[in-house]
């Protein structure tokens, strides 16, 4: 996984000129649950094939112009470690704003599923 290279990709998009903004997300293993238990790591799966449907489905959306995704998948992952990139380019910040939010949330809620190690 790497952000630099992410972004690096959408700067040669055909269309960048048409570019406003460029917001990236940075999932991060947290040290605890949203419940509160300690947590020690975990590891996510993917959906490949509702990850290109979520992609597709928020990149037909006004302004935008591209939408990557890198997802540390089938890993042992620790406190720290970087889970998920999204990178999202279009027009103005209306738009891109709300495509990151709705894609992350998609994603998170129809893609991966998170197996936490609690200590």
């Amino acid at each position: 996984m790497n952000l630099i290279r992410m972004i690096d990709k959408i700067k040669k998009h055909p269309d960048y000129h048409q570019t406003g903004m460029i917001l990236c997300h940075n999932g991060v293993v947290r040290n605890a649950s949203r419940d509160g238990r300690n947590v020690s790591g975990l590891t996510i799966a993917v959906d490949h094939e509702k990850l290109q449907r979520v992609i597709k489905k928020n990149k037909a959306k006004p302004g935008i112009i591209e939408i990557l995704v890198e997802i540390a998948e089938n890993r042992n992952l620790s406190v720290g470690d970087d889970v998920m990139f999204i990178v999202v380019a279009g027009d103005i910040r209306e738009h891109v704003i709300a495509v990151m939010n709705d894609t992350l949330n998609a994603i998170k809620k129809t893609v991966t599923k998170k197996t936490e190690f609690f200590i």
